[in-house]
C-alpha cells in the first residue's frame, strides 16, 4: 500500500490524490456579485449541506495551487455576502464546465456558458434558470484555512429561499433522483451521473474558450443542438475561419454534428457545421 506524508509531496500531487479518493462530490454552482454589481458564476465540488435547522450549506473556493491567487467568488462574497447555489444536472454539465474557465473579472460566465440569468427573490446575485434547484443564501461566515496555494476558504451560507423546478418532482411532491438527474465530480476529467454512472468532460482550455455568446447565430439558436452541445463547441480558443459565413443552419447538419459531439469529436462536429465534411 502506498503511504503518503502530505507534507512530503507537492500540493498539486496531493490535490490529485484527494480528488480521486474522496468522490463523487456534489457540485455547488455559485452565482455571486461584487460591490460594482458584476456577476460571477463558478462551480465548486468542495461542497455539501451541513444543517437543516438552520439550513446551512458550505463550499470552499480554494486558493489556486499554481499561483496562490484567489477566486472571484471568494472576493465577491467578501464584498457582498450573498450567493445563489445552483445544482447541476446532466443537461447542463458541459456548460457548467465551460463556466469554470478563468475569464477576467467582469466577464459574465452566464453569457460565456450560455446560461439564463433569473432574478432572485431575496438576494442580489441572479439564479441559473436552467438549474433544476436554486438556493438563495446569505453568507454568514468565511473561514480561511491557510494562505498558501491549495488552501480552502470555507464559505458558510444560510438558505433564505429554495426554488425547485416542478418537473423533477414525483407524484408525492418529492424530488425524483431520476428526473433531477444530478451529476457529481471525481478526479481529473471524471464525473458521475446519478442514474447512469461515470462519464468524462474535457477540461476547459487553459487559454480562454470563445464562449457560447461568440458562436454564430445559426449554431447558437439551433433547434437541435442542446446547451451541452453548445458548451462543447464553445470550448475552443479561436472560432474557425469564416464561421459566420459558412455556418450550417439546416437541421440535418446539426443532427450529424450532435452525434459527433456525443462521441466527444468536437473538431469533426465543427467540420460538419461549417460544411467542410467530405
Amino acid at each position: 500500500m502506498l503511504s503518503i506524508d502530505p507534507k512530503a509531496i507537492k500540493t498539486a500531487q496531493l490535490h490529485g490524490y484527494l480528488l480521486g479518493s474522496i468522490a463523487p462530490r456534489p457540485i455547488c454552482f455559485a452565482s455571486t456579485i461584487d460591490a460594482q454589481g458584476r456577476v460571477n458564476l463558478a462551480p465548486y465540488s468542495f461542497f455539501n449541506v451541513f444543517s437543516a435547522c438552520p439550513p446551512i450549506l458550505v463550499f470552499s473556493p480554494a486558493r489556486r495551487v499554481r499561483d496562490n491567487t484567489v477566486k472571484h467568488t471568494l472576493e465577491n462574497v467578501q464584498e457582498v455576502a450573498e450567493v445563489v447555489i445552483n445544482v447541476v444536472s446532466y443537461d447542463m454539465v458541459q456548460q457548467m464546465s465551460l463556466a469554470s474557465t478563468d475569464y477576467p473579472k467582469g466577464v459574465s460566465e452566464f453569457k460565456k456558458a450560455g446560461f439564463t440569468e433569473l432574478p432572485s427573490a431575496c438576494v442580489a446575485p441572479p439564479r441559473v434558470a436552467e438549474a433544476p434547484v436554486q438556493l438563495e443564501c446569505k453568507v454568514i461566515q468565511v473561514v480561511p484555512l491557510g494562505d498558501q496555494g491549495g488552501a480552502g476558504n470555507l464559505v458558510m451560507a444560510e438558505l433564505l429561499r429554495m426554488h425547485i423546478n416542478e418537473d423533477v418532482l414525483d407524484d408525492d411532491g418529492v424530488i425524483d433522483p431520476r428526473k433531477i438527474d444530478l451529476v457529481s465530480r471525481l478526479g481529473a476529467d471524471w464525473y458521475s451521473r446519478a442514474k447512469d454512472g461515470l462519464f468524462e468532460v474535457a477540461k476547459p482550455l487553459k487559454t480562454l474558450g470563445i464562449g457560447v455568446d461568440a458562436l454564430p447565430n445559426a449554431i447558437k439558436h439551433s433547434r437541435v443542438l442542446t446547451g451541452n452541445d453548445l458548451g462543447q463547441l464553445a470550448n475552443i480558443e479561436v472560432l474557425p475561419e469564416q464561421a459566420f459565413e459558412r455556418a450550417a443552419d439546416d437541421e440535418l447538419s446539426h443532427e450529424k454534428a450532435k452525434t459527433l459531439l456525443q462521441k466527444g469529436q468536437v473538431e469533426q462536429a465543427w467540420s460538419v457545421l461549417l460544411k467542410n465534411e467530405n
